[in-house]
């Protein structure tokens, strides 16, 4: 029975993960097949294979792999598994991880630049700006070893000449977060294309967390 259920909860989380991939291709976070998704499990992780597309991947594409990248399936996980493995190692907290190469972040950490509070929502990534990693090469333990360190006190960061990538207690805050950071690259992109953008305050900032931590209560009320 044991056996049973947690096939069947598998079962959902792979259907989940393809689902979440296939919704970042749509939204243009995925060109080819860099960017991949993965969440915890008791013995590691679910991940999003090597060289597929957000068109091509299903159900049967996910493979479980341990933190130490051991799996039994004929695919090749994600070339970025250590980068996930190495996140999950460090922070207990994170769930699920959605690493990509959308647009407005790449352009941003192409510039090797964090993206400051210019807006409150910022906050909401733990601190008063998402930091970006320095450029180091893919799929490398040294890449691993970076996003880590950005990610210190933060759920995303910004990977210098790369991408980003977030962490969250859930596949679907993953998800949504990664839109949000997004939305929030270009929209700083933008103000920067046209001045210099106001940065909050630290009392604004402030504000905002504390209305933050009222803000999920409320919602439950």
């Amino acid at each position: 029975m044991l056996d049973d259920m947690r096939g069947v909860m598998t079962a959902q989380l792979k259907h989940d993960i393809a689902a979440a991939y296939r919704d970042l291709g749509r939204r243009g976070f995925m060109p080819g097949s860099a960017g991949n998704v993965s969440v915890r499990t008791a013995n590691g992780m679910l991940i999003t294979p090597s060289g597929c597309s957000a068109e091509a991947v299903t159900d049967d594409s996910i493979l479980s792999l341990t933190l130490d990248g051991k799996t039994i399936s004929s695919r090749t996980p994600s070339s970025e598994w250590p980068m996930h493995a190495a996140i999950y190692r460090a922070y207990q907290h994170a769930q699920a991880i959605v690493h990509t190469h959308a647009e407005a972040c790449t352009a941003l950490a192409s510039l090797n630049l964090p993206l400051p509070a210019f807006h409150y929502m910022v906050v909401a990534f733990g601190g008063d700006d998402v930091r970006c990693a320095p450029y180091v090469t893919f799929g490398t333990p040294e890449l691993a070893r970076v996003a880590v360190e950005a990610l210190e006190g933060r759920s995303a960061c910004l990977l210098g000449n790369h991408g980003m990538v977030v962490h969250a207690p859930g596949l679907d805050r993953a998800l949504s977060d990664a839109i949000v950071l997004e939305s929030l690259c270009r929209q700083y992109l933008l103000a920067r294309a046209a001045g210099s953008p106001r940065l909050l305050t630290p009392i604004e900032l402030q504000a905002a967390r504390e209305r933050f931590r009222t803000y999920d209560s409320e919602k439950r009320m």
